[in-house]
């Protein structure tokens, strides 16, 4: 049998497509198969790697039936699951409420001011008006006899704290992609629903919600990987709150492995949290595909 040789045009795509290919290997590959080796092995970086002992999969053992890594999961999904949700909410409503008004291009400059500024100083700014004595909320509080509120120390309130803040960080982004999303929908298919007296709510609902789903599937899809790595602004907000009120996986994972040196159980940790996201990441694509959506079935 006469094997074909490729032609130039394939040879010289392959060619083109090397670059990418050596680059994706050593800078994505080759980490993730260095780090699936170390979960697999006791290391605190102060031996050579070969001279770690191996352990097997006890580390990701440890890890499942650890109270303070479990409680992170918990804290993260109920992290991403919140913020995703309540901000692509409001980024929608907010898109359609200015797409089309007037200084539509000054509100998406001032919803969109946030998500260009670093969460560490987000995180900053939000902790001096989360103070329980002057800080600006327990002042307005104040005005009406209600009492402080600690917002970054009381574990019962330190969590959605933080999710406020990040909500009110990410709603320039989703509604600036949303409102890209709106302007593609023709206008004809809101003249021919005004004729048939469909009202703003039912051309919202039937209209304009259909039609932005593949906008609404990455969105929801990015803001889930996105959230599910989150640190910064638990890290930078929530230092002085009880640990599993607020710590989330990648917090779990960065203390466990620059604190205690404990970079096998880190990796672990890293590993799980993949899995999670992956595993997440495809039930956002299985439901949006059951709803239906063009060039995505």
């Amino acid at each position: 049998m006469r094997i074909k040789s490729p032609n130039k045009r394939t040879l010289a795509g392959y060619i083109f497509l090397l670059p990418a290919v050596l680059f994706y290997s050593l800078f994505f590959g080759f980490p993730v198969i260095f780090s699936f080796i170390v979960s697999t092995r006791r290391w605190n970086m102060l031996v050579p790697l070969s001279r770690a002992r191996v352990v097997g999969f006890s580390h990701y053992e440890y890890l499942l039936n650890n109270e303070l890594f479990m409680r992170a999961l918990f804290n993260t999904l109920t992290y991403s699951l919140i913020t995703v949700s309540v901000s692509l909410t409001i980024a929608l409503i907010f898109a359609v409420l200015i797409n089309g008004a007037k200084f539509s291009v000054l509100w998406r400059f001032i919803y969109f001011a946030p998500v260009v500024t670093p969460q560490v100083a987000i995180g900053t700014i939000w902790g001096y008006l989360y103070r329980p004595n002057n800080g600006l909320l327990n002042s307005f509080l104040k005005l009406f006899g209600i009492k402080p509120v600690y917002w970054l120390t009381d574990p019962d309130v330190a969590l959605f704290s933080i999710m406020l803040t990040a909500i009110w960080s990410g709603i320039g982004g989703s509604m600036l992609i949303l409102t890209a999303g709106l302007r593609n929908i023709p206008q004809d298919y809101y003249d021919a629903a005004k004729i048939d007296g469909a009202g703003p709510f039912k051309q919202f609902w039937y209209i304009t919600v259909p039609l932005l789903k593949p906008t609404l599937l990455f969105l929801t899809a990015t803001g889930m990987i996105g959230a599910w790595q989150v640190f910064d602004l638990p890290f930078i907000m929530g230092r002085n709150a009880p640990a599993k009120s607020v710590m989330t996986v990648s917090w779990y994972v960065y203390e466990t492995a620059f604190q205690s040196l404990r970079m096998g159980r880190a990796s672990a940790g890293a590993f799980l949290l993949f899995c999670v996201i992956f595993s997440v990441t495809l039930l956002v694509l299985w439901t949006f595909r059951r709803g239906g959506i063009e060039g995505y079935e």
